[in-house]
């Protein structure tokens, strides 16, 4: 009988596990909120109903829907007999890389403010929710900055980066190309905002591939979405 040994996914691999965990966040995120609506006595999920749910059962649904997508890695990286922390380099970053790194996304920040107000002043720098409790705004926060950023480091700056920088594409290729793929889906914002978050992707991808720490990507992920929080009216 034939040993299987350990082993990293190819590209196509990569891409086809990586499209798998989406799809597993959409629909476990769309059925939590299915049964939701349903405890509410009503049995479809109109477009106008999704408009009206509370931010706090969509928040949920998005937590519940990322432990799904990261379930699905977890099954990958089994089959291919690697470990899981291994495979996402899930190495605790030291306190000199975590200053380093803050320090330069800060930066960027700003340089993004500043050039925003120059280039396109008329573009809108807050957004504005609406919670019914204490209890809301937590679970959103625990959504944005702490279910969503391991979520999508796992997957682009983890397994993403794993399987495509050990293929035909390289590390760098790899951090351009999952730089602007993590752009691209976020269709829930306009262009300009893609952009930086596409740019933001590079720095993210340069972070991961020079220490080799995913955790380190996710500690400035949260951190950015902190920031985003911060700026944000709340009613």
């Amino acid at each position: 009988m034939a040993v299987r040994v350990p082993r990293t996914w190819d590209f196509m691999e990569t891409t086809f596990v990586a499209l798998v965990a989406y799809g597993a966040l959409g629909l476990t995120s769309w059925l939590v909120l299915v049964v939701l609506v349903a405890t509410q006595g009503s049995a479809a999920l109109s477009p106008a109903q999704l408009q009206a749910l509370p931010t706090g059962w969509d928040s949920a649904a998005s937590i519940i829907g990322c432990a799904s997508a990261i379930a699905v890695l977890w099954i990958a990286i089994g089959m291919a007999r690697r470990e899981f922390s291994e495979y996402l380099a899930l190495r605790w970053p030291t306190r000199d890389e975590v200053m380093s790194a803050l320090m330069i996304t800060t930066l960027l920040c700003l340089g993004e403010i500043v050039f925003r107000s120059l280039i396109a002043p008329t573009v809108p720098s807050s957004s504005q929710l609406s919670f019914s409790g204490i209890g809301e705004l937590l679970i959103w926060l625990v959504a944005l900055c702490i279910a969503a950023p391991i979520m999508e480091e796992f997957t682009f700056r983890g397994f993403m980066f794993r399987g495509w920088s050990e293929s035909f594409l390289g590390p760098t290729a790899t951090i351009v190309l999952t730089a602007a793929i993590w752009g691209a889906m976020h269709t829930q914002y306009d262009w300009w905002v893609r952009c930086w978050i596409f740019v933001s992707g590079l720095v993210l991808g340069h972070f991961r591939q020079r220490s080799n720490s995913t955790w380190l990507t996710v500690i400035v992920h949260a951190g950015m979405n902190f920031s985003i929080f911060l700026t944000m009216r709340h009613a």
